[in-house]
């Protein structure tokens, strides 16, 4: 049966408890501003005018990745990339987001919901500067609530456990992958192993 109704919804998982219900915040604590500059990455949830979502992995030398402006404000850099940016698009029509924020080797999360934007330049910029180089844009969001989640979702994965790291035994290499999935013509197999070859793909990181 296809759940319609918030009744049904509760009927089946329960009313959450109290640390669940009441441990929302609007400022950031030093306990949450120190989760910011240990977590090297996180994960932005957005959506466009008409409420199709994206998720978008942010990813940076931990202190680099989010940028703590004020008790609620923090910016995220922006990096060189595919330049599709799809939830940056979305931002554009709709402001609103989620942020999900890790530390390597927690199972909880820190997650921040708020009002975004974007700007190409702010005081601040120099501080994100990772390699000597600033970022090309930051988005910059206004927090509303910020909160941690709990880590069963981690446990129940194994995330963390290097015995259970297996890649490429079952998903095909990141060049197999673009040789099937996305061609390019005249792109062969041995010119995408070698643009993916970690020495060289991370050449151009910022």
């Amino acid at each position: 049966m296809e759940i319609t109704t918030v009744e049904q919804l509760v009927a089946i998982v329960g009313e959450p408890g109290q640390r669940a219900r009441t441990k929302e915040r609007s400022r950031l604590t030093d306990i949450d501003r120190a989760w910011l500059s240990a977590s090297p990455f996180c994960v932005l949830a957005t959506a466009d005018a008409d409420g199709r979502c994206d998720a978008s992995p942010k990813g940076d030398p931990a202190g680099s990745l989010a940028h703590v402006v004020d008790d609620r404000t923090i910016a995220i850099a922006e990096r060189p990339g595919n330049r599709r940016v799809d939830g940056y698009r979305n931002v554009l029509a709709n402001p609103y987001v989620g942020l999900d924020f890790v530390v390597p080797g927690r199972t909880d999360t820190l997650r921040v919901n708020g009002r975004a934007r974007l700007v190409d330049d702010a005081p601040w910029f120099d501080d994100l500067a990772v390699r000597g180089r600033r970022p090309i844009l930051a988005l910059v969001v206004d927090v509303e609530t910020v909160f941690f989640h709990c880590g069963k979702a981690f446990l129940r994965s194994q995330l963390w456990d290097p015995d259970t790291w297996a890649p490429e035994a079952v998903v095909p290499r990141r060049a197999v992958i673009a040789h099937e999935l996305e061609p390019v013509a005249g792109q062969t197999l041995e010119d995408l192993d070698d643009y993916y070859r970690p020495d060289n793909y991370g050449k151009s990181l910022y």
